[in-house]
């Protein structure tokens, strides 16, 4: 068996609730919180007892949903999504949730993450008959799930997951059931809360908090959970793994606010500081952070360093993150747009800036710059991750090797490539004390991009 390997990876968000009158409000309050996860699309699929009502399509939340009339949006169970594209174009077609309408039935479903060995499993729908119109994963699974011809079950849902490989967390909304699943190895995020007697589920736990929902745990690598009137009904689809969260939610991808694991990203990001401070030391007059991931980190190192930490750099707040933008020219024009440096701040000091990561070396190139053009002396760089050497292929945008900064050039070169007097990264050691604050397996990390070890593999 072989995986497709693409371009770029998406990096989405989904949220699902059951047993509330205003189901679609509740939704739309969700996916607002984890905008940070996508810009290009957002939807909601309500369960209004009688049929599936869908709002959807490309922008931003407060963009799709500007004109919704949440009064013919009613329904007491509903799922939503947000999108980050993968290509220059945002394509209404592959906006989610997808709704799917049968004899016997309505469907609607929305997920985020990879499907390793989608390349094959469409080979094999295909050649049952089946002619799925988009390229996306979601719409792959409900054919899968229907494959036998049956009412979308526990039954066939499980079934049609153990024939999925790789990263992924899906809701699923019928008549009478809210679903949920989490990958064996539960890499990408996703957490049950309540309010009252209702039930919901989001990738990020800053969702609960902007609708005052209770945190009660997280989704289980490999667990299918069914929601419904009677309650949560909870069975593993597969054979249960160690958990292996992506390092990337604790280092740039979660709200600082939310908590992974039982351990909140900022003090995690602080933690990485912390650790970076210790392992690359540097004389310096003032410690400043890359907006807005990079914040905590540089509190961190400040901390630990007795350096003072200063607003060196302030960002634009309407502009979207580089990371996820879908092109190279439309990344490097976002950097320029995007920050700013304070001349009064940085002007004749040498500076220690703090950047989560470097993922192909465009914003850190022109932030250097623009301190220098500022006035900074001396421009030191700390990244408060290790080096990402390899590709990611759960779910994350950095999927070829050729793209990735740290692949390609030796720390000498890629230091004098930015511009800077210097360059350390943390150690995978330092970034693992900060995240990992158990001694089981339930905070344990996924470090594939920064190792090259995969743990979800082809069965070649």
């Amino acid at each position: 068996m072989s995986y497709e390997i693409k371009g770029l990876r998406d990096e989405c968000g989904v949220f699902g609730i059951w047993g509330h009158n205003k189901a679609a409000e509740m939704t739309y309050y969700g996916l607002h919180a984890m905008q940070h996860r996508g810009q290009d699309g957002a939807g909601v699929v309500i369960n209004n007892g009688k049929e599936f009502v869908t709002h959807k399509n490309v922008g931003l939340v407060n963009d799709v949903f500007e004109d919704a009339d949440f009064s013919k949006l009613q329904g007491h169970a509903a799922i939503g999504h947000i999108r980050s594209a993968t290509k220059d174009t945002n394509d209404f077609e592959h906006v989610q949730p997808m709704k799917f309408e049968f004899q016997n039935g309505s469907m609607a479903l929305a997920h985020n993450g990879n499907i390793m060995n989608s390349y094959d499993l469409r080979g094999e729908l295909e050649s049952e008959g089946s002619i799925l119109q988009t390229s996306s994963d979601s719409e792959m699974l409900a054919h899968l799930i229907k494959r036998d011809g049956k009412s979308p079950s526990m039954e066939a849902i499980k079934k049609a997951l153990r024939q999925t490989m790789g990263a992924y967390s899906f809701v699923i909304l019928t008549e009478d059931m809210l679903y949920v699943a989490l990958d064996p190895h539960a890499i990408r995020p996703l957490s049950i809360g309540s309010i009252g007697d209702t039930f919901v589920v989001a990738s990020e736990t800053c969702a609960f908090d902007l609708i005052g929902a209770k945190y009660e745990r997280e989704v289980l690598p490999g667990e299918l959970l069914a929601v419904s009137d009677n309650g949560i009904e909870s069975m593993f689809f597969a054979q249960k793994e160690s958990r292996k969260l992506c390092t990337m939610e604790y280092v740039y991808l979660s709200r600082p606010d939310s908590n992974l694991n039982d351990v909140n990203v900022h003090a995690s990001r602080k933690r990485m500081g912390i650790e970076l401070a210790k392992e690359t030391a540097v004389e310096a007059d003032v410690v400043t952070g890359v907006p807005d991931s990079s914040i905590s980190a540089a509190i961190g190192y400040a901390e630990h360093s007795g350096l003072p930490y200063e607003l060196g750099i302030i960002k634009n707040r309407y502009i979207g993150r580089t990371f996820i933008k879908p092109s190279q020219e439309l990344r490097e024009q976002g950097v320029k747009m995007k920050l700013s440096p304070v001349r009064g701040i940085v002007e004749g000091k040498r500076v220690i800036m703090i950047d989560d990561s470097i993922i192909r070396g465009t914003t850190c190139k022109r932030i250097v710059g623009l301190l220098r053009e500022a006035g900074a002396t001396e421009v030191h760089v700390r990244i408060a991750s290790p080096p990402i050497t390899s590709p990611c292929y759960y779910g994350v945008d950095m999927s070829t090797k050729e793209e990735l900064f740290a692949a390609n050039y030796a720390l000498d070169d890629m230091c004098e490539m930015i511009g800077a007097d210097s360059l350390a990264f943390l150690s995978l050691d330092g970034v693992e004390k900060a995240i990992v604050q158990t001694d089981d397996e339930s905070q344990s990390i996924c470090k594939a991009c920064f190792t090259g070890n995969y743990f979800v593999e082809s069965n070649d």
